[in-house]
């Protein structure tokens, strides 16, 4: 997903909230939103973060993952929820 040409609340898009860092490939993690070119969930960075983490914890436990990586994490989260219709019980 490129997002080139999105508009989010009404302003084009920032060049960050492209998703160019994260994939979506059904071969790769059974299709689940991964940081490209590794087999990282986006959930688990989410996750770890939730858990108080640090970026830095996160990047020694994935070396190949960089700030910039998990910034696309977090964006990619927030615009998909932004799509989404939530339902409160």
């Amino acid at each position: 997903m490129t997002g080139h040409g999105r508009k989010l609340l009404g302003q084009a898009m920032e060049p960050w909230m492209t998703h160019e860092r994260i994939e979506i490939n059904p071969e790769i993690m059974g299709g689940k939103p991964v940081i490209r070119g590794t087999r990282v969930p986006v959930e688990i960075v989410l996750r770890k973060l939730g858990a108080g983490m640090t970026v830095e914890a996160i990047v020694g436990d994935h070396p190949r993952l960089m700030l910039e990586d998990i910034r696309a994490a977090q964006a990619f989260a927030a615009d998909y929820l932004a799509d989404e219709a939530l339902v409160y019980g």
